[in-house]
């Protein structure tokens, strides 16, 4: 899209900047008239079209380019980022493979990771082929050791102008996040974040990408029918990680990015684990929530007793945190984690759709709440409708005595 200014049609009436709610219009004097001219700042401009409604001359025009230049045919192929921190995979990427291989066997494709790395990330390489990766395009340079968001851009961005995938998939993770919007910016690519939900449209053989709006109050279903490659962020523990397949080949595509001086203008002197976040719920096998129905802060108790006894970890529902009854790091939902345990106890949680995208991939979910018409219910495996002051208690008590 493109504006433009009509200088003949122009009073110079300034209702298009009282419109502009970005202070992207300024009048400035015209060398051949006393009459002002309105003159639009692009850089601030955001094309949302208050000044050409507010316009009574018609002097200001928003045009829509079509995106019918670009042949999109010779885009094939479904890729996956695969994350690595010093040095070893993320299982985000396993789980994206294994989303990425329905996806890939839908459009009648083949799947492919990236891996950027230094010296040793070669040694990864069968682990990406063992979890379903048809050809692994390996990214070796020493600037890309650790991720820095402007070599990474440079070193991805080669290697997608150049094979062209049709799709690309990312984990919403603090890397993921920041390097797919940057590559969506570089490339001319339609991005969709925080996806919990990918299918393909088998008639148009374009990617449906499904993700929370609104704050949760729907469920939008977005796609990009005119750019390549088709990209989206999904969190992690959204998909579930595919079975290995030991001794599982593949090919092997080694490709050397032009890193840039301009792009190494940060440089990373030393990396601090934060040693204060205790709870791993992404990887815990067992959860135990509790959520506004537990009253109040010390009530947590009964929570922490029962996922003491079944060996697993604490988790919460966004409101429990905002009361402050509990650290941050225990939230589970669309704001929180998304994870996917083997069990899922949810005490005295409702079930809003914010809280049921970060947990409904669970294995077993059992509810516990005293409202029989809970949400939550709809998505429990095992539902008990009552008082969890009551139930709790006599869970933890009886697993304490199966146990000896």
């Amino acid at each position: 899209m493109s504006i433009k200014v009509i200088a003949d049609n122009c009073t110079g009436c300034t209702l298009c900047v009282k419109a502009c709610g970005f202070n992207a219009i300024e009048m400035k004097d015209r060398p051949d008239s006393k009459k002002k001219l309105a003159v639009i700042d692009l850089d601030k401009c955001t094309l949302c079209g208050a000044c050409v409604s507010a316009c009574k001359s018609k002097a200001i025009e928003i045009k829509v380019e079509k995106e019918s230049s670009k042949d999109l045919s010779h885009y094939k192929g479904v890729w996956v980022f695969a994350e690595q921190r010093e040095g070893k995979i993320q299982p985000v990427a396993y789980e994206l493979l294994g989303e990425g291989r329905k996806l890939a066997q839908d459009l009648g494709t083949d799947l492919s990771a990236v891996l950027c790395g230094g010296e040793d990330i070669e040694e990864e390489v069968e682990h990406l082929f063992a979890y379903g990766a048809d050809k692994v395009y390996l990214l070796h340079h020493d600037e890309l050791k650790d991720y820095k968001s402007l070599p990474y851009t440079r070193a991805v961005s080669e290697v997608l102008t150049k094979y062209k995938p049709e799709v690309f998939l990312l984990g919403a993770t603090t890397m993921g996040r920041d390097l797919a919007a940057r590559l969506a910016i570089r490339i001319g690519a339609g991005l969709t974040a925080d996806c919990t939900g990918l299918s393909i449209d088998k008639t148009k053989k374009i990617l449906q990408q499904t993700r929370p709006a609104f704050g949760g109050n729907i469920m939008a279903t977005i796609i990009s029918p005119n750019n390549r490659p088709q990209m989206a962020t999904v969190r992690p523990k959204v998909f579930k990680k595919p079975d290995r397949q030991e001794g599982r080949k593949g090919e092997l595509v080694k490709f050397s990015p032009a890193i840039n001086p301009e792009d190494l203008v940060v440089k990373l002197l030393e990396v601090i684990k934060d040693e204060s976040i205790k709870v791993n719920l992404a990887e815990a096998e067992i959860i135990v929530s509790g959520g506004r129905g537990i009253g109040e802060a010390k009530n947590f108790k009964l929570i922490e007793d029962l996922a003491k006894v079944l060996g697993g970890a604490v988790g919460a529902s966004r409101a429990t945190v905002d009361a402050g009854w509990i650290s941050a790091h225990h939230q589970v939902g669309q704001t929180g984690k998304t994870v996917a345990p083997k069990l899922y106890i949810a005490c005295g949680i409702s079930g809003k759709i914010q809280h049921l995208v970060g947990m409904q991939s669970s294995d077993t979910i059992v509810a516990i709440n005293k409202d029989p018409d809970a949400p939550i219910f709809k998505v429990a495996t095992y539902g008990i409708v009552g008082d969890l002051f009551e139930y709790v208690p006599l869970l933890t008590k009886k697993i304490q005595e199966l146990r000896g």
